[in-house]
């Protein structure tokens, strides 16, 4: 039995889409309907990876894969672009972006690499008609703790950044002091805004990605809950009948078994 190709997955792509016969929630799908399920199967890519799971990675990558057939049918559709157009543009830009393998350029070191990199990012966004801002071409639509690490990496290319990690400590310190003084609730809201984005800042000091810091602090979380529930069902009072002490108690008593 021959394997599918993406000849194959473009054709199913395209018959779901057929106003004569296709499926009738395909058919009425846009590109900004199905940007919220892009982003759901990145998602699922990163948590088969995270779980080290490589058949479900296989199959994400596959929900992901289509998703670009996706929008490249809607896109020939509407005369816009194709896959082949999409497939083109990719290549184009990472031959255009890697001169040291695909054209024999040469760099001094890693640095005058990154150097070259940035640059011919900016000569992009420039043709794009940004306006040379250092923090241009930053997506609006990721989430925001890597917002905010991608918008304070942009910052410190041009030296607007602490000097070292004890800086941000302070800061995180000053932005809790200002929290707990909040005179309302707008205040309160603006004043944990920047207490998070200063926590953001002292995890890229540190050399940790924010994301994936909070992402296993919910694992650890949920593991934990999990066990107290369990502990507290076989009290015999399960969490609904117990009290804030006794699954203080159990929780302490879970963490203590985990160390």
């Amino acid at each position: 039995m021959s394997k599918h190709g993406i000849n194959d997955l473009l054709n199913i792509m395209a018959s779901l889409r057929d106003p004569d016969g296709g499926c009738p929630w395909d058919q009425k799908q846009t590109f900004a309907t199905i940007a919220p399920y892009t982003i759901e199967e990145a998602y699922e890519v990163a948590d088969a990876i995270a779980r080290g799971d490589m058949d479900e990675l296989k199959e994400e990558l596959g929900d992901l894969l289509f998703q670009v057939a996706f929008y490249t049918q809607m896109g020939k559709e509407q005369d816009i672009f194709n896959f082949d157009d999409v497939v083109n543009a990719i290549c184009e830009k990472m031959l255009r972006r890697h001169p040291h393998v695909f054209d024999n350029a040469e760099f001094a070191d890693d640095e005058a690499l990154h150097v070259a990199w940035e640059a011919e990012k900016k000569r992009e966004r420039k043709s794009k008609g940004s306006d040379d801002s250092v923090l241009d071409g930053v997506a609006h639509a990721l989430p925001a703790l890597a917002r905010a690490q991608k918008l304070q990496k942009r910052a410190a290319r041009i030296g607007f950044d602490w000097p070292d990690s004890e800086g941000v400590f302070a800061k995180c310190r000053e932005e809790i002091d200002e929290l707990q003084q909040a005179s309302n609730p707008e205040h309160a809201a603006e004043e944990l805004g920047d207490l998070l984005f200063s926590v953001v800042n002292l995890a890229r000091h540190l050399d940790i990605e924010p994301e994936e810091a909070m992402r296993q602090a919910n694992l650890k979380f949920e593991r934990r809950f999990r066990e107290v529930e369990k502990l507290a069902d076989e009290s015999g009072n399960g969490v609904e009948g117990s009290t804030l002490d006794e699954l203080d108690a159990l929780w302490n008593k879970v963490k203590q078994d985990e160390s």
